[in-house]
């Protein structure tokens, strides 16, 4: 058995370490209690740091590439004619393609796109237009035969 020859050392030196314990806790508390001031006079400083950042440079230093500006595209860049099928003055037809999607018959009169009618077919040529009777807006011809 462990006998110690001290025992009141023993007593002394744990209270000795609970009042530490007790103080060191005390005075963490009251550090943490005491920390808002001093981050709210930080807080302008670091509102001024973050509106100084380029983000255009910042970008590039991490690699990204530089995008251009896409045009939209222009209005005789939609539609291709495929094929025209003549009837008359008011008679007729055209398989058109709008979008780079696949080609579907259009009679004249009828819709192709929102804002265009098909106003007439001569030939290998198709008009397009507001409406029947305003004037063409876009003559779409058939591709030449190679």
């Amino acid at each position: 058995m462990l006998q110690t020859r001290y025992p009141f050392l023993l007593v002394r030196t744990a209270s000795w370490a609970v009042w530490a314990l007790a103080a060191f806790s005390a005075v963490a508390w009251g550090l943490r209690g005491s920390v808002s001031p001093v981050t709210d006079a930080l807080s302008p400083l670091a509102h001024t740091v973050a509106a100084d950042v380029n983000l255009d440079a910042a970008a590039r230093s991490l690699g990204a590439q530089p995008v251009a500006e896409v045009a939209a595209p222009s209005l005789a860049s939609r539609f291709q004619l495929v094929g025209v099928l003549t009837g008359g003055p008011s008679q007729g037809a055209a398989l058109i393609a709008v979008d780079g999607k696949p080609a579907k018959p259009v009679r004249v009169g009828a819709v192709v796109a929102e804002g265009l009618v098909l106003q007439s077919t001569q030939g290998r040529r198709a008009n397009l237009g507001a409406s029947l009777q305003s004037p063409a807006a876009l003559t779409l011809e058939l591709p030449v035969k190679k």
